[in-house]
Protein backbone atom coordinates (compact mmCIF):
# COMPACT_ATOMS: atom_id res chain seq x y z
CA UNK A 1 0.00 0.00 0.00
CA UNK A 2 2.82 2.41 0.89
CA UNK A 3 4.56 1.72 -2.41
CA UNK A 4 1.32 2.36 -4.31
CA UNK A 5 0.78 5.68 -2.51
CA UNK A 6 4.33 6.82 -3.25
CA UNK A 7 4.06 5.80 -6.91
CA UNK A 8 0.68 7.54 -7.23
CA UNK A 9 2.08 10.72 -5.69
CA UNK A 10 5.03 10.67 -8.06
CA UNK A 11 2.63 10.04 -10.97
CA UNK A 12 0.50 13.07 -10.05
CA UNK A 13 3.56 15.27 -9.71
CA UNK A 14 5.12 14.25 -13.04
CA UNK A 15 1.80 14.47 -14.89
CA UNK A 16 1.00 17.93 -13.50
CA UNK A 17 4.45 19.29 -14.38
CA UNK A 18 4.35 17.90 -17.93
CA UNK A 19 0.75 19.04 -18.56
CA UNK A 20 1.41 22.55 -17.23
CA UNK A 21 4.59 22.87 -19.27
CA UNK A 22 2.84 21.64 -22.42
CA UNK A 23 0.01 24.14 -21.92
CA UNK A 24 2.42 27.04 -21.38
CA UNK A 25 4.41 26.07 -24.48
CA UNK A 26 1.19 25.66 -26.50
CA UNK A 27 1.75 21.97 -27.23
CA UNK A 28 -1.68 21.36 -25.65
CA UNK A 29 -4.70 23.61 -25.27
CA UNK A 30 -6.63 23.75 -21.97
CA UNK A 31 -8.71 20.63 -22.67
CA UNK A 32 -5.68 18.77 -24.03
CA UNK A 33 -3.66 19.61 -20.94
CA UNK A 34 -6.41 18.33 -18.64
CA UNK A 35 -6.83 15.00 -20.42
CA UNK A 36 -3.08 14.76 -20.95
CA UNK A 37 -2.65 15.06 -17.19
CA UNK A 38 -5.19 12.28 -16.59
CA UNK A 39 -3.74 9.74 -19.03
CA UNK A 40 -0.14 10.45 -18.04
CA UNK A 41 -0.96 10.15 -14.34
CA UNK A 42 -2.64 6.78 -14.96
CA UNK A 43 0.36 5.52 -16.93
CA UNK A 44 2.88 6.45 -14.24
CA UNK A 45 0.62 5.25 -11.42
CA UNK A 46 0.42 1.77 -12.97
CA UNK A 47 4.12 1.54 -13.88
CA UNK A 48 7.07 3.84 -14.50
CA UNK A 49 7.86 2.01 -17.73
CA UNK A 50 4.39 2.75 -19.11
CA UNK A 51 4.90 6.37 -18.09
CA UNK A 52 8.23 6.41 -19.89
CA UNK A 53 6.57 5.21 -23.12
CA UNK A 54 3.94 7.94 -23.21
CA UNK A 55 6.56 10.50 -22.21
CA UNK A 56 8.91 9.39 -25.00
CA UNK A 57 6.08 9.73 -27.50
CA UNK A 58 4.86 13.09 -26.21
CA UNK A 59 8.24 14.79 -25.82
CA UNK A 60 9.77 13.68 -29.14
CA UNK A 61 6.58 14.39 -31.09
CA UNK A 62 6.11 17.81 -29.50
CA UNK A 63 9.70 18.78 -30.25
CA UNK A 64 9.45 17.70 -33.89
CA UNK A 65 6.13 19.51 -34.34
CA UNK A 66 7.90 22.80 -33.61
CA UNK A 67 10.74 22.15 -36.07
CA UNK A 68 10.37 24.09 -39.33
CA UNK A 69 7.19 25.88 -38.25
CA UNK A 70 7.45 28.53 -40.96
CA UNK A 71 7.48 25.94 -43.74
CA UNK A 72 4.69 23.92 -42.09
CA UNK A 73 2.57 27.07 -41.72
CA UNK A 74 2.76 27.61 -45.49
CA UNK A 75 1.68 24.02 -46.18
CA UNK A 76 -0.74 22.98 -43.45
CA UNK A 77 -4.22 24.52 -43.69
CA UNK A 78 -4.91 23.59 -40.04
CA UNK A 79 -1.55 24.75 -38.70
CA UNK A 80 -1.50 25.75 -35.03
CA UNK A 81 1.42 27.43 -33.30
CA UNK A 82 3.31 24.86 -31.27
CA UNK A 83 1.17 22.10 -32.78
CA UNK A 84 -1.43 22.75 -30.09
CA UNK A 85 -3.53 19.61 -29.53
CA UNK A 86 -6.97 19.36 -27.93
CA UNK A 87 -8.57 16.63 -25.82
CA UNK A 88 -9.82 14.72 -28.86
CA UNK A 89 -6.30 14.46 -30.28
CA UNK A 90 -4.92 13.50 -26.87
CA UNK A 91 -7.40 10.62 -26.53
CA UNK A 92 -6.94 9.58 -30.17
CA UNK A 93 -3.23 9.13 -29.44
CA UNK A 94 -3.45 7.65 -25.95
CA UNK A 95 -6.99 6.44 -25.24
CA UNK A 96 -6.58 2.80 -26.30
CA UNK A 97 -3.22 2.48 -24.54
CA UNK A 98 -4.67 3.97 -21.36
CA UNK A 99 -7.38 1.30 -21.27
CA UNK A 100 -4.75 -1.42 -21.78
CA UNK A 101 -2.51 0.09 -19.09
CA UNK A 102 -5.34 0.11 -16.55
CA UNK A 103 -6.25 -3.51 -17.32
CA UNK A 104 -2.60 -4.56 -17.09
CA UNK A 105 -2.25 -2.76 -13.77
CA UNK A 106 -5.31 -4.54 -12.41
CA UNK A 107 -3.97 -7.96 -13.43
CA UNK A 108 -0.41 -7.40 -12.20
CA UNK A 109 -1.10 -5.36 -9.08
CA UNK A 110 0.87 -2.50 -10.71
CA UNK A 111 3.99 -4.66 -10.86
CA UNK A 112 6.15 -4.27 -13.96
CA UNK A 113 6.42 -7.50 -15.94
CA UNK A 114 8.60 -8.82 -18.72
CA UNK A 115 7.10 -10.04 -21.96
CA UNK A 116 6.80 -13.75 -21.21
CA UNK A 117 3.84 -15.89 -22.27
CA UNK A 118 4.93 -18.65 -19.87
CA UNK A 119 4.33 -16.26 -17.00
CA UNK A 120 1.13 -14.71 -18.45
CA UNK A 121 -0.05 -14.69 -22.04
CA UNK A 122 -2.72 -12.08 -21.27
CA UNK A 123 -0.27 -9.62 -19.68
CA UNK A 124 2.22 -10.17 -22.51
CA UNK A 125 -0.54 -9.46 -25.00
CA UNK A 126 -1.55 -6.25 -23.18
CA UNK A 127 2.02 -4.95 -22.87
CA UNK A 128 2.67 -5.77 -26.53
CA UNK A 129 -0.41 -3.80 -27.49
CA UNK A 130 0.78 -0.77 -25.51
CA UNK A 131 4.18 -0.91 -27.23
CA UNK A 132 2.51 -1.18 -30.65
CA UNK A 133 0.17 1.68 -29.80
CA UNK A 134 2.93 4.18 -29.03
CA UNK A 135 5.18 2.91 -31.80
CA UNK A 136 2.35 3.64 -34.22
CA UNK A 137 1.55 7.08 -32.77
CA UNK A 138 5.18 8.08 -32.69
CA UNK A 139 5.79 6.70 -36.17
CA UNK A 140 2.85 8.57 -37.65
CA UNK A 141 3.84 11.85 -36.03
CA UNK A 142 7.54 11.64 -36.94
CA UNK A 143 6.65 10.62 -40.48
CA UNK A 144 4.32 13.59 -40.92
CA UNK A 145 6.48 16.20 -39.23
CA UNK A 146 9.78 15.17 -40.84
CA UNK A 147 8.28 14.12 -44.16
CA UNK A 148 6.65 17.54 -44.56
CA UNK A 149 10.09 19.15 -44.38
CA UNK A 150 11.65 16.77 -46.89
CA UNK A 151 12.75 18.16 -50.23
CA UNK A 152 11.63 14.95 -51.92
CA UNK A 153 8.43 14.94 -53.95
CA UNK A 154 5.59 13.32 -51.93
CA UNK A 155 3.77 10.48 -53.68
CA UNK A 156 0.31 9.12 -53.00
CA UNK A 157 0.69 5.69 -51.41
CA UNK A 158 -2.07 4.12 -53.53
CA UNK A 159 -0.90 5.25 -56.97
CA UNK A 160 2.67 6.52 -56.37
CA UNK A 161 1.75 9.62 -58.37
CA UNK A 162 3.35 12.93 -57.28
CA UNK A 163 1.00 15.06 -55.17
CA UNK A 164 1.13 18.35 -53.29
CA UNK A 165 2.71 18.54 -49.85
CA UNK A 166 0.14 18.10 -47.11
CA UNK A 167 -1.97 15.62 -49.08
CA UNK A 168 -3.37 12.87 -46.87
CA UNK A 169 -1.81 9.54 -47.78
CA UNK A 170 1.29 11.09 -49.37
CA UNK A 171 4.60 9.49 -48.41
CA UNK A 172 8.31 10.16 -48.83
CA UNK A 173 11.28 7.91 -48.21
CA UNK A 174 12.43 10.31 -45.49
CA UNK A 175 9.06 10.15 -43.79
CA UNK A 176 8.96 6.35 -43.81
CA UNK A 177 12.48 6.11 -42.39
CA UNK A 178 11.43 8.58 -39.70
CA UNK A 179 8.46 6.36 -38.82
CA UNK A 180 10.71 3.35 -38.38
CA UNK A 181 13.13 5.36 -36.23
CA UNK A 182 10.26 6.65 -34.12
CA UNK A 183 9.10 3.10 -33.44
CA UNK A 184 12.66 2.18 -32.50
CA UNK A 185 12.72 4.96 -29.90
CA UNK A 186 9.63 3.46 -28.23
CA UNK A 187 11.16 -0.02 -28.27
CA UNK A 188 14.47 1.24 -26.90
CA UNK A 189 12.67 3.15 -24.13
CA UNK A 190 10.79 0.01 -23.11
CA UNK A 191 13.95 -2.11 -23.00
CA UNK A 192 16.13 0.43 -21.16
CA UNK A 193 13.59 1.14 -18.44
CA UNK A 194 12.98 -2.57 -18.07
CA UNK A 195 16.54 -3.01 -16.81
CA UNK A 196 15.60 -0.96 -13.75
CA UNK A 197 11.95 -1.91 -13.19
CA UNK A 198 11.76 -5.68 -13.82
CA UNK A 199 13.46 -8.86 -12.69
CA UNK A 200 13.44 -11.70 -15.20
CA UNK A 201 15.41 -14.85 -15.83
CA UNK A 202 18.48 -14.21 -18.01
CA UNK A 203 17.00 -15.94 -21.07
CA UNK A 204 13.73 -14.00 -20.76
CA UNK A 205 15.58 -10.72 -20.13
CA UNK A 206 17.74 -11.21 -23.22
CA UNK A 207 14.69 -11.92 -25.35
CA UNK A 208 13.25 -8.50 -24.43
CA UNK A 209 15.72 -6.98 -26.92
CA UNK A 210 13.43 -8.24 -29.68
CA UNK A 211 11.04 -5.47 -28.67
CA UNK A 212 13.26 -2.96 -30.50
CA UNK A 213 12.94 -4.44 -34.04
CA UNK A 214 9.27 -5.22 -33.31
CA UNK A 215 8.63 -1.58 -32.41
CA UNK A 216 10.51 -0.44 -35.53
CA UNK A 217 8.18 -2.56 -37.67
CA UNK A 218 5.14 -1.33 -35.72
CA UNK A 219 6.14 2.30 -36.25
CA UNK A 220 6.57 1.79 -39.99
CA UNK A 221 3.45 -0.36 -40.33
CA UNK A 222 1.34 2.13 -38.39
CA UNK A 223 2.50 4.97 -40.61
CA UNK A 224 1.74 2.96 -43.78
CA UNK A 225 -1.75 2.07 -42.53
CA UNK A 226 -2.38 5.70 -41.61
CA UNK A 227 -1.27 6.79 -45.09
CA UNK A 228 -3.39 4.14 -46.81
CA UNK A 229 -6.49 5.21 -44.87
CA UNK A 230 -5.67 8.85 -45.51
CA UNK A 231 -5.38 8.29 -49.24
CA UNK A 232 -8.67 6.40 -49.54
CA UNK A 233 -11.12 7.30 -46.77
CA UNK A 234 -9.96 10.85 -45.94
CA UNK A 235 -10.61 13.69 -48.37
CA UNK A 236 -7.81 15.84 -49.75
CA UNK A 237 -8.34 18.75 -52.09
CA UNK A 238 -6.52 21.88 -53.23
CA UNK A 239 -8.17 25.18 -52.33
CA UNK A 240 -7.45 27.76 -55.04
CA UNK A 241 -8.27 30.63 -52.67
CA UNK A 242 -6.09 29.59 -49.72
CA UNK A 243 -3.54 27.96 -52.04
CA UNK A 244 -3.28 25.00 -49.67
CA UNK A 245 -4.38 21.37 -49.39
CA UNK A 246 -7.58 21.11 -47.32
CA UNK A 247 -9.59 18.21 -45.89
CA UNK A 248 -13.10 19.38 -46.77
CA UNK A 249 -14.70 19.77 -50.22
CA UNK A 250 -16.01 23.14 -51.33
CA UNK A 251 -16.73 25.31 -54.38
CA UNK A 252 -13.11 26.49 -54.58
CA UNK A 253 -11.62 23.07 -53.80
CA UNK A 254 -10.30 20.70 -56.46
CA UNK A 255 -10.27 17.09 -55.30
CA UNK A 256 -6.91 15.31 -55.10
CA UNK A 257 -7.83 12.01 -53.48
CA UNK A 258 -9.95 10.16 -50.92
CA UNK A 259 -13.52 10.26 -49.63
CA UNK A 260 -15.13 12.18 -46.77
CA UNK A 261 -15.59 9.09 -44.57
CA UNK A 262 -12.90 9.60 -41.92
CA UNK A 263 -11.27 12.73 -40.53
CA UNK A 264 -7.70 12.87 -39.28
CA UNK A 265 -8.55 11.80 -35.72
CA UNK A 266 -10.58 8.82 -36.96
CA UNK A 267 -7.73 7.76 -39.25
CA UNK A 268 -5.35 7.89 -36.28
CA UNK A 269 -7.66 5.80 -34.11
CA UNK A 270 -8.15 3.11 -36.75
CA UNK A 271 -4.44 2.84 -37.58
CA UNK A 272 -3.54 2.74 -33.87
CA UNK A 273 -6.16 0.07 -33.18
CA UNK A 274 -4.94 -2.16 -36.01
CA UNK A 275 -1.28 -1.76 -35.06
CA UNK A 276 -2.10 -2.41 -31.39
CA UNK A 277 -3.92 -5.63 -32.21
CA UNK A 278 -1.27 -6.94 -34.58
CA UNK A 279 1.62 -6.11 -32.24
CA UNK A 280 -0.11 -7.77 -29.30
CA UNK A 281 -0.66 -10.93 -31.34
CA UNK A 282 2.95 -10.86 -32.55
CA UNK A 283 4.12 -10.76 -28.92
CA UNK A 284 2.23 -13.99 -28.21
CA UNK A 285 4.32 -15.79 -30.83
CA UNK A 286 7.65 -14.04 -30.15
CA UNK A 287 7.69 -14.10 -26.36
Amino acid sequence: MEKLLIQSSIALFIASVIAARAFIRKSLDRSGAFFGFLVMALHFAVGYRFGALILAFFITSSKLTKVGEDKKRSIDADFKEGGQRNWIQVLANSGIATVLVVIAGKLTGCQDKCLDTKDSAVVTCLIGGIIGHYACCNGDTWSSEIGMLSNAQPRLITTFKPVRRGTNGAVTTTGLLAAAAAGGVIGLTFVIFGFFTTKCNSDVALKQLLVIPLAVIAGLFGSLIDSLLGATLQFSGFCTVRNKVVEKPGPTVKKISGMTILDNNAVNIVSVLLTTLLTSMACLYIF
